[in-house]
């Protein structure tokens, strides 16, 4: 059975690119008729906090992913970690290395000046029982490191990339798998090791991650080998990239998923575009989709080995077209919290809220965007300078001041719109001008502006709630 896993580090928010791992795990799953899990990886004690594993588990609540089983907690693990190192020791995988970071320090920088790659040069790999007796009287502290043959080959085919291979002389040297400890002691356990431990542990089948794992994988596999574990199959996936080609971080700005939240985007669009970051649409399926319409389809096959280049456009457009697509009522439900925020209050049960829902929606791109549109709905707006340009061109004044007297004696509600073209025709009859200076004259004393929705549809919402002769009335003052 494919059992797969999302293993995040609650050291920060929900980062887009864990959730695109997250989204790739799970379409997988989801595919194979497999199971999706978490494990929360909160073994770094200085950086890890509960409210980021909260920030990241609501995340992927909200982009529409659902884990089949309650999530691991790496740190209540710690045994089975230091029993698998105790088995490395038992079995001369691992030694006890005593240099100093002084040492090692030193080490580094004869390296560098030599213009050597930078390693660990095994110099503790076989010291004699005298030579570690005499580093403890010292008072000497030991991490644990794990035997890396050089000569080692080590190859495993990924889902993404195909055939790859490793050489062990190009892995840094011995790993560390455990932290200083006194000598009678094993330090905290580190990522490699425990990552496989806990992997096996969970019946991971395919481990599905970044391009930026590949070094590692090839460490863990010598340990999955070392333990006697079954490996698990790789899939490492395209980096997500900015406009210039580097990998996307925190200096671009926006990259956490409570980031785009607050921006305005919906986790549909989100979830949609995050998954074409690395992933080609079999030919006949259309680029817009739903998560479970992807799952139906997705494989590894179709997964790009390059990088994927962030593209705020085509998010824009994905996020435009969710918004235009939902129904008033959800509309509604997103943008009344908004509003209430700016201390607006809807003037009925809904039903002039879901009109201007309505009304607003095709032209949404952004969820804020609903904010900044509905504003001259519930303030009333300032006159910018297109609009009273056109309230002094010729006829504008007499225009307004015709609807105004026709308004006050047979007042409008708002209602029936064959009524509202009635009322422009009388107007620009009486008032001698074209019907378009009437209808511009009366979207700038609406709205402030010459620019909006639907003119009809803007005067009948501003009139069903009486605030349309007011805005008439002061182009005239």
């Amino acid at each position: 059975m494919v059992r797969v896993r999302l293993a995040p580090s609650p050291t920060g928010k929900l980062h887009i690119g864990t959730a695109r791992t997250a989204l790739f795990n799970w379409l997988f799953a989801r595919r194979q008729q497999g199971s999706f899990l978490l494990r929360i990886e909160d073994t770094d004690k200085e950086r890890s906090k509960p409210e980021y594993t909260q920030n990241i588990l609501e995340g992927l609540r909200w982009l529409g992913i659902d884990w089949d089983e309650e999530p691991l907690i790496q740190s209540e693990q710690v045994n089975q970690h230091r029993s698998a190192i105790e088995t490395l020791l038992d079995k001369g995988l691992a030694y006890r290395c005593y240099a100093s970071e002084a040492e090692l320090d030193a080490m580094r920088e004869a390296q560098k000046t030599s213009n050597r790659a930078p390693r660990y040069d095994n110099r503790h790999r076989n010291l004699t029982p005298e030579q570690e007796t005499a580093f403890q009287t010292e008072g000497r502290e030991a991490v644990i490191r794990f035997r890396i043959d050089d000569n080692a080959d080590i190859r495993w085919t990924d889902m993404v990339r195909g055939a790859m291979s490793w050489r062990g002389a190009d892995l840094g040297g011995d790993m560390v798998v455990a932290r200083r400890a006194p000598a009678d002691q094993i330090g905290d356990p580190l990522y490699n090791l425990v990552v496989v431990v806990d992997d096996a542990a969970m019946a991971i089948s395919h481990v599905i991650r970044g391009e930026d794992h590949i070094a590692n994988t090839a460490k863990q596999l010598l340990l999955y080998e070392a333990l006697d574990l079954p490996a698990p199959t790789f899939a490492h996936t395209p980096l997500i990239l900015n406009a210039e080609g580097r990998k996307l971080s925190k200096r671009d700005g926006v990259t956490s998923i409570n980031d785009f939240r607050t921006m305005g985007y919906t986790a549909e669009a989100i979830a949609n575009y995050m998954t074409l970051l690395g992933w080609s649409v079999p030919e006949g399926m259309e680029e817009r989709f739903t998560l479970p319409e992807a799952a139906a389809m997705f494989s590894f096959d179709r997964v790009n080995k390059a990088g994927a280049r962030f593209d705020w456009d085509k998010l824009n457009w994905l996020n435009g077209q969710v918004l235009h697509a939902l129904p008033a009522q959800q509309l509604l439900n997103d943008l009344r919290p908004l509003w209430s925020e700016q201390g607006w209050t809807l003037p009925d049960d809904g039903g002039w809220g879901l009109d201007l829902c309505e009304l607003l929606g095709p032209s949404l791109t952004l969820l804020k965007d609903g904010v900044d549109q509905a504003k001259p709905f519930f303030e009333r707006p300032d006159l910018e300078e297109d609009g009273s340009s056109q309230l002094e061109a010729d006829g504008a004044r007499t225009a307004v001041a015709q609807l105004l007297q026709t308004l006050k004696a047979e007042p409008w509600d708002g209602s029936d719109t064959n009524r509202a073209k009635q009322l422009l025709g009388d107007a620009a009859k009486g008032a001698g001008v074209k019907k378009g200076i009437v209808m511009k004259s009366l979207r700038a004393a609406l709205l402030g502006r010459l620019q909006g929705p639907d003119l009809i549809t803007t005067w009948s919402l501003l009139a069903r709630i009486g605030e349309d002769l007011p805005r008439l009335q002061r182009c005239l003052a």
